[in-house]
């Protein structure tokens, strides 16, 4: 079918009207333009589908406003790119000045192209051995797409906007500005924006803090501005996700939600912003410091994309992002002729040994993390140059001879140990930062971002930021870590970034550097991983400090917080899914008490935790009981079974009126199977907790409803204050309805507080009739 129309009429006050018309029915997502004479286009359909797309040129008089007293004679309709020269009086959006003069430009469209682009792959999943197999269809992906051309003719910048209908429902744009005139043109900013409807009147995003990333707040969207900018050279613990705006009381279940997300690792601005004259836009794009981009005559500038998701509650907006990012990693995998694989279970040393390394001990660490079903052992920081401790030696990519030896118990042959048993090898590095008492500062101190020759940015964790739009120092960093991961055999590596990017500035060219840094970052990302075929990256920055699109598209995950304490991951999870499939969010089993809260739990509840993310553990496994490595070892097991279709599930999240009790699930895309987790964070209001519903499933369909194996025994954990069975705790559980199960849902075991169960959801077998 047709995904892409244009439509051409008139105004009834005779301004000539051009609408485009997109859709993808697949991902039951359209949206409609209309261009007034040569303007900018004015969104005017975000949403469902129209059953007839003709009509959207109607649109421009069903929603242009009057004219008012007291305003100017165009009442403020944002386009695309609200300016002033189209009577927005909001924050300026536009920012871009010649020869340090502020222009003020008026963009006329001089050509308007609406296509399907036939281009990109596509795929068909189907099952082998029981578990989701992909292969490459035949068609190539078909992609609406409006490119649109305009200029200010007298101030000599051109404008190439381009608008894309994703085949997950995702809309993206972006612009390109070109200096057409003399002199230099400096962009500031050029924050992009989607219109949204007028009952769209209530805004979730996210705030936090390291040990306490993604925690939601909510606030009505009134009159005025709200933004959120992340400033620190990277999205940082306070940034949010995505910033969403719905109908008031909306959830991941229900309301209409409209969601903007900056695909940018860098700095970059969030915002919603209402005017008494206009309904609401929400937006965002990169923000450059003075003098960051600067255009001689011909050069040009493209923002990042600026990625918007619909959905009827915030399950299905999240499912958008989902499938882009897992698109983007499939396609990776293709191009690169690489194998996809389940996601191995990681033991990672940090909380472990922290800085005490020492061959006799992570060789036992990796007997047991062999005895657990671990697949994958991660060296962490402290195995290179004088790191004894966070103080010094950072950038000194160097094996320690201090530590690890040349001889029978090297890193190398700690490697080579853990590839005999069976696993993978990886290793920690920070490889955009640099300690001032390190051989490579003393070496290069003109190899670090500073805003003067003689004074260094404020300092965090005893760091600086190594300058890698330097091509010296890029070609250092890059060239030390692919001789390691030759060398020892590297299948992973552990990205960290701890310090905050302030006055960051290039002693090379004297100017700000936060884009140039940023493009450097991926290509680090992207050459190591096409020069070792099969090598995964995580990308972790204290934490959840750097999640984004920008950086999802390179990395293999994300490390979603350093706090591994499963009650303060369950909100951290929770709302970092709102963007990141789970099977790239590193989910681990620590130890008890927590090392970031001192909170103790039980192993119940740090398993079920990470039961639906990447999984690993972040624990020293050589003091614990046989007992719980035993216990360990059958949860990784049951993981193991599920985790190939977690890469393929829609993942869900349940409303509950109760702030004590969470509901979390996943479920199969023909939703013929689910599995749910049950929380209950803390005490409740009522007590036994309150039926939960279940969202995701036909509702057309019977369920058999049980417990998952590992949460059968509810007396044997001891988590339960239940005096009596619960009715459908057993193994063939109950029968209901995807409907009934959605509505008045089933009643969970009533559990101590800081407890989890997980049960699942099949497709009853169909009886016949006699």
């Amino acid at each position: 079918m047709t995904l892409i129309q244009t439509f051409h009429g008139n105004a009834t006050n005779g301004t000539e009207l051009t609408a485009v018309y997109a859709e993808q029915p697949a991902a039951n997502v359209a949206f409609a333009l209309v261009f007034p004479g040569n303007d900018l286009p004015r969104l005017v359909h975000w949403g469902r589908p129209l059953a007839a797309p003709a009509t959207v040129i109607d649109m421009f008089d069903a929603q242009m406003p009057q004219r008012v007293s007291g305003a100017l004679d165009y009442t403020p309709w944002p386009s695309v790119l609200p300016t002033q020269s189209e009577s927005w009086i909001g924050a300026t959006r536009f920012d871009v000045r010649r020869d340090g003069v502020e222009l003020f430009c008026k963009f006329a469209v001089s050509n308007i192209t609406a296509e399907t682009v036939a281009a990109g792959k596509t795929y068909v999943m189907g099952e082998k051995d029981g578990y989701p197999s992909w292969s490459v269809a035949d068609e190539p992906k078909q992609t609406p797409t409006v490119t649109v051309t305009a200029e200010d003719v007298e101030q000599h910048v051109k404008l190439i906007w381009t608008c894309e209908l994703d085949e997950t429902g995702l809309i993206r744009q972006n612009a390109e500005v070109v200096n057409t005139g003399e002199g230099q043109l400096e962009v500031g900013k050029i924050e992009l924006a989607f219109t949204v409807p007028a009952d769209a009147n209530e805004i979730l995003t996210t705030t936090g803090h390291h040990l306490r990333e993604r925690s939601p707040q909510r606030q009505d969207f009134t009159l005025g501005r709200f933004a959120k900018a992340s400033m620190a050279g990277r999205p940082d613990f306070d940034a949010t996700l995505l910033l969403s705006v719905g109908e008031k009381g909306f959830g991941f279940t229900h309301g209409n939600v409209y969601s903007a997300h900056v695909a940018w690792s860098g700095n970059s601005v969030l915002s919603a912003e209402r005017l008494p004259y206009t309904s609401g836009v929400i937006g965002g794009g990169e923000v450059l410091f003075g003098g960051e981009i600067s255009l001689a005559n011909g050069e040009s500038y493209t923002t990042p994309w600026l990625i918007g998701s619909y959905g009827e509650g915030l399950n299905e907006v999240a499912a958008r992002f989902h499938g882009y990012i897992r698109r983007v990693h499939r396609d990776w995998l293709v191009e690169h002729n690489i194998a996809p694989k389940p996601r191995p279970v990681i033991l990672n040393t940090w909380e472990a040994v922290y800085f005490n390394h020492d061959y006799d001990t992570l060789t036992a660490l990796a007997d047991k993390a062999v005895e657990s079903g671990v697949e994958r052992f991660v060296v962490d920081d402290g195995w290179f140059g004088s790191r004894r401790d966070d103080t010094s030696g950072l950038g000194d990519w160097q094996v320690s001879q201090d530590v690890w030896p040349d001889g029978d118990k090297s890193l190398k042959a700690l490697a080579d140990y853990v590839h005999g048993k069976g696993l993978e090898f990886g290793l920690w590095f920070e490889p955009e930062m640099v300690n001032p008492d390190s051989d490579l500062f003393r070496a290069h101190p003109d190899w670090v971002l500073k805003p003067t020759e003689g004074r260094l940015p404020m300092q965090g964790r005893t760091q600086q930021v190594v300058d890698l739009t330097n091509p010296d120092a890029y070609d250092y960093i890059y060239d030390a870590m692919d001789k390691l991961v030759g060398e020892l055999g590297i299948d992973y590596i552990k990205w960290d970034h701890n310090k905050l990017v302030t006055e960051a500035v290039s002693p090379r060219t004297g100017r700000p550097a936060v884009h140039q840094q940023t493009l450097a970052v991926y290509r680090i990302f992207t050459d190591l991983k096409a020069a070792h075929p099969g090598l995964e990256i995580e990308s972790c920055s204290s934490g959840g400090g750097r999640v984004d699109l920008g950086i999802l598209e390179v990395a293999d995950r994300i490390w979603g917080s350093d706090c591994v304490d499963p009650v303060e991951r369950a909100d951290i999870q929770r709302y970092t899914s709102l963007l990141v499939p789970p099977e790239m969010i590193g989910e681990h089993v620590g130890a008890s008490p927590a090392h970031s809260t001192h909170r103790a739990t039980t192993q119940e509840l740090r398993m079920a935790m990470a039961f639906f993310g990447h999984m690993g553990i972040e624990w020293n496994l050589l003091k614990e009981p046989q007992e719980d490595i035993d216990k360990l070892a059958e949860w990784v097991a049951e993981f193991k079974k599920h985790r190939e279709w977690f890469a393929v599930d829609t993942v869900v999240h349940s409303d509950a009126a109760d702030p004590a009790v969470r509901l979390d699930g996943v479920v199969m895309p023909n939703k013929a199977a689910a599995i749910y987790r049950f929380t209950q964070l803390t005490t409740s209001q009522t007590y036994p907790a309150s039926p939960v519903r279940l969202p995701g499933l036909d509702p057309d369909k019977v369920y058999e409803v049980s417990p998952l194996d590992v949460s059968l025994d509810l007396a044997k954990q001891d988590i339960t204050n239940g005096q009596s069975p619960l009715g459908w705790w057993k193994v063939e559980g109950v029968k209901m309805t995807g409907r009934a199960l959605a509505t008045y849902g089933i009643r969970p075991p009533a559990l101590h507080p800081a407890q989890a169960v997980l049960f699942k959801a099949v497709l009853a077998p169909v009886e016949s009739a006699e």
